[in-house]
């Protein structure tokens, strides 16, 4: 391929629909020797603002959001933004003039794909989960290709449109075993103690944060070190970082970007069960206990988690528990080296390590 390809990615609201869509950009750049450019597409005022810049591309912002569950004045805004958001992208590909529009979910993406198939141009979109999200649903007849993570997805989607590609993952994650005495000497941890990491999302997952901040004096006691990401809307860990943190080794951040070195720390993970997450945690084949969130459409977070507790890859512990059983489950399997190595051999079965290569190859074909 000669002349450089143009590529809109449009993605965002969560850092399960941003970080797999990074991941293909980065194969693609590979695949296409760096003939290729990128602009992608968010919501104006989402986390994708500020993540996609930090890895490296340009980002442009639609005024969009989805309709409020409440009754609320912004809803009567709702209109208004979607009009806006389908006008600003028709200005965006006539000028950027992209070879391939892809979607990997949010409300932005909504309004990108509908106008790139309105203007013929090749689309595919990405399902993470074993649940179809309204966006993807909106766009199922009007795109050409859609790549999804799960088997049986015919229900939501043409299945003559479906491949199976499972969830791309960054590609620091696909070695992580060699890195993890770098990764103690990153977080400032005691080399001698096992690791418990704690990651609830870039939002933060408020159960996991309260069970773990009222668990804190059992981990103390327990002497192993802990690497804590709150996410942004946990207040409590700011009193706690200065206290707890110095001296000590407890590492406690709103949001970890070094996700690998993170892993490769790990002995023990605790996790909410988003797609990505558990994408994530198969491939670095680490002992997880998942905490599946209990705010999500249909709980597909808790038949995600199923999934891998069915194979005895992952231990569950319900929402609803998590803070009489979630510290003592976490301190019980980090004592227990059996009982990690059979979930590492288990969790490992789930990975899909090419799949960013293989929504490549899609994109590609569609291309051509």
């Amino acid at each position: 391929m000669n002349s450089k390809k143009k590529i809109i990615i449009s993605a965002g609201g969560t850092g399960g629909h941003i970080y797999p869509a990074i991941a293909v950009a980065q194969a693609l750049q590979k695949r296409l020797n760096n003939e290729v450019e990128f602009l992608f597409v968010g919501a104006s005022d989402r986390m994708e603002m500020e993540k996609v810049p930090k890895a490296g591309y340009k980002i442009e912002g639609l005024w969009i959001s989805g309709l409020q569950r409440r009754i609320t004045y912004k809803n009567l805004l709702f209109p208004i933004k979607v009009v806006s958001s389908i006008l600003k992208s028709f200005g965006i590909i006539n000028r950027f003039k992209p070879d391939a529009v892809i979607g990997f979910g949010g409300y932005a993406s909504s309004a990108m794909l509908y106008v790139a198939s309105l203007k013929k141009l090749p689309t595919l979109i990405h399902e993470q989960n074993s649940y179809a999200g309204i966006t993807n649903k909106i766009l199922k007849d009007k795109v050409n290709t859609i790549c999804v993570a799960y088997d049986n997805m015919e229900k939501f989607f043409p299945a003559n449109k479906l491949v199976k590609t499972g969830n791309p993952i960054r590609q620091d994650l696909l070695d992580v075993s060699s890195k993890k005495q770098q990764a103690m000497a990153f977080f400032k941890l005691d080399a001698n103690k096992k690791t418990i990491l704690v990651i609830g999302g870039s939002l933060g997952a408020r159960t996991i944060n309260e069970s773990i901040f009222e668990g804190l004096d059992k981990i103390k006691e327990a002497n192993v070190n802990l690497i804590w990401q709150t996410g942004k809307n946990f207040d409590k860990a700011d009193n706690i970082q200065l206290p707890i943190a110095i001296g000590t080794t407890f590492n406690i951040q709103h949001f970890i970007y070094e996700m690998d070195m993170a892993y490769a720390a790990a002995d023990v993970v605790i996790s909410r069960a988003g797609a990505l997450s558990i994408a994530e945690l198969a491939q670095v084949a680490k002992p997880v206990i998942l905490v599946p969130s209990p705010n999500v459409a249909e709980d597909h977070q808790t038949k995600n988690a199923m999934a891998l507790v069915n194979k005895n890859a992952a231990i569950l512990v319900k929402d609803v528990d998590a803070k009489n059983n979630l510290v003592s489950e976490t301190l019980n399997l980090i004592t227990n080296e059996n009982k990690q190595a059979e979930l590492v051999n288990q969790i490992n079965t789930f990975a899909m390590p090419n799949a960013a290569e293989l929504i490549v190859d899609e994109v590609i074909k569609l291309m051509k």
